[in-house]
């Protein structure tokens, strides 16, 4: 079965800096971001390549625990991560770049759907694409 892609693009009225700061802080994800529980870091800060965090999150009134692992990160512009341990796996980037006097924000995020959501996976794609634009446009409001 094909994975799950999602790509979402926003402008957001705030410095680079700030929303890239948001956006690599996995901590705070529970706060833009519907169904995340709780993001735990694992590993020392500063971020940087090979930093991991836990995530609990709901979906489908399941919990799915995942241990992520940065494998990009490039200061005040880029970072990716992906599913080191979780019954979802998935990898996402988030990019940061200057936009006029804000910042154009561009995410891209691919799931690979196992037991339980392999099967639900043709009703999956519109219900994450929904979910995941939902999020990026609550983290435009979380700086207007």
């Amino acid at each position: 079965m094909a994975p799950i892609v999602v790509a979402v693009t926003r402008s957001i009225d705030a410095p680079p800096s700030a929303v890239f700061e948001l956006l690599s802080d996995f901590e705070r994800n529970p706060t833009w971001q519907k169904g995340m529980r709780s993001c735990r870091w694992t590993t020392d800060p500063p971020v940087r390549t090979g930093s991991t965090y836990v995530q609990e999150a709901g979906f489908l009134g399941r919990t799915i625990e995942s241990t992520f692992e940065v494998v990009e990160y490039e200061p005040g512009r880029r970072v990716t991560a992906t599913t080191v341990a979780g019954s979802f796996p998935i990898t996402f980037t988030r990019t940061v770049t200057p936009r006029n006097a804000g910042s154009l924000v561009e995410a891209r995020i691919e799931g690979d759907a196992s037991g339980f959501f392999r099967i639900a996976t043709p009703i999956l794609r519109p219900m994450v694409r929904r979910s995941i634009e939902a999020d990026y446009d609550r983290l435009v409001k979380m700086f207007e």
